[in-house]
């Protein structure tokens, strides 16, 4: 235990954050490869999987809530030396998401028709949708824990291990996708079918790679019956703060929704461009992504430890670090646009609609990396209310406001959409920098150490 708790001090942010770099990659490339895939197979296809991987998403938010909650609440325990509470946690968050993950796997594989008909889709598009939809229903229980169980390894600063099992998945996955979409070796090309029960059998080695890592790591056994054995007060503590963490996640997937409803309007080649360049655009927020998560598990520990001051100053040097990163990473996406637009379609229609955009993605994303790691921050040190308050308000108010106005009523199509987008993360990104310099720990004295 000791030992343990001293690597912990020991971490800095790069040590936790290339870990996690490496395995948001290897996540983005996941769907990066299938979508590219996929493009050679059928754009109807990737329109299809697009649609419902949105749809997917916002279940995923609820397995989030207690996954976010578990980061936090663990690692200010680590900081302040309570590692057996912080081992009751780690039972708690996988009792919960058990639960979940049965829950949620039989109410999308069961409403996934219906859930797809609200987004407005018709023909080849709805059938590749259903069909990704229900096959990937059936492993949402999978991701459910292995959401739980790589939070419990990343508080407990095992970062590399939570990599290593991503890379498996990755392999895993693109073998499927290969198989799925190629015909290789004479086998028969299955499309969206194979590539959904790629992903089914990744998400499934992940629980079982990651029961090991806790096992032989942290001396954490975790059995069937301890998903009966989940504390009251853990279950009030998670979901304290993991819902709304998960409500801003929550409204931003649900705004998606409305958003992708106005693209439908716009005609099948426009849907298919939000679907390349939503993956392409992650390329330029996924150093973003890890420089976040890395800084919330060292603020969290920071403000489980008292020291308030060096949580204020790690949040204001991601910042610049990120706002930096992503600015230099979506200029060389805009300039290379055509290259990389034509490896993944040949159509010269969905081509024409995706540069102008890949441009605006310059805009976009400063603001984003902002947005991402003082929210991210905000929510380690106990200010848990307001991202999701000020998420609501402007994902709505502007996001999808504008992405009406600018995307349909003044027709300037999907580049109107992303300049909407861009607008809603500037102004959360400045709202949640004004918040994180009023030092909010100030105003949530009593955090979960005293629950």
């Amino acid at each position: 235990m000791q030992e343990q708790n001293k690597n912990l001090k020991e971490q800095t942010l790069f040590t936790i954050t290339w870990p996690l770099l490496i395995e948001l990659s290897l996540h983005m490339g996941m769907g990066i490869v299938a979508t590219l895939m996929l493009g050679n197979y059928s754009d109807q296809a990737v329109a299809g999987v697009g649609v419902a991987n949105q749809l997917l998403n916002v279940f995923i938010l609820v397995f989030n809530v207690t996954s976010i909650g578990a980061t936090v609440l663990i690692s200010q325990n680590l900081g302040a030396g309570k590692l057996k509470r912080a081992r009751e946690l780690s039972y708690s968050v996988f009792g919960l998401n058990f639960w979940f993950g049965i829950s949620i796997a039989i109410i999308v594989f069961v409403l996934a028709e219906p859930l797809l008909r609200l987004y407005n889709v018709q023909g080849a598009v709805f059938d590749y949708g259903l069909t990704f939809a229900r096959i990937c229903a059936l492993s949402l229980f999978f991701e459910s824990i292995s959401l739980a169980l790589s939070a419990i390894l990343r508080s407990n600063g095992y970062t590399k291990e939570s990599m290593m099992v991503t890379v498996y998945m990755n392999l895993i996955s693109i073998g499927g996708n290969i198989i799925a979409t190629t015909g290789i070796f004479g086998l028969p090309v299955t499309g969206v079918t194979g590539v959904s029960w790629a992903i089914f059998a990744a998400r499934a080695y992940a629980v079982i790679a990651l029961l090991y890592l806790l096992y032989s790591r942290l001396s954490l056994k975790i059995v069937f019956k301890d998903v009966f054995n989940i504390k009251k007060a853990d279950i009030r503590g998670l979901l304290q703060i993991g819902i709304p963490s998960a409500g801003e996640n929550l409204s931003y997937q649900l705004s998606q929704v409305v958003i992708t409803s106005f693209v439908v309007t716009m005609g099948t080649a426009s849907l298919a461009a939000r679907v390349y360049i939503l993956n392409i655009s992650m390329l330029c927020f996924l150093f973003t992504l890890a420089l976040a998560q890395g800084t919330q598990l060292l603020v969290a520990r920071y403000i489980g430890g008292k020291q308030y001051d060096r949580a204020l100053k790690r949040g204001i040097r991601t910042l610049k670090i990120a706002m930096i990163a992503s600015t230099l990473a979506s200029l060389v996406l805009a300039i290379g646009g055509g290259p990389i637009l034509n490896a993944f379609t040949k159509d010269p229609s969905i081509i024409m609609i995706g540069l102008p955009v890949l441009w605006a993605i310059v805009f976009v994303e400063p603001g984003r990396a902002m947005n991402i790691v003082l929210m991210s921050s905000l929510k380690s040190a106990g200010d848990v209310r307001f991202p999701v308050v000020i998420g609501v308000i402007s994902m709505w108010g502007v996001a999808v406001l504008l992405s009406y106005l600018f995307g349909v009523h003044f027709g300037m199509g999907l580049l109107g959409v992303w300049l909407a987008q861009g607008a809603d993360e500037w102004l959360r990104g400045c709202f949640a920098l004004r918040r994180w310099q009023s030092k909010p720990w100030e105003r949530f004295k009593k955090l979960a150490l005293d629950w």
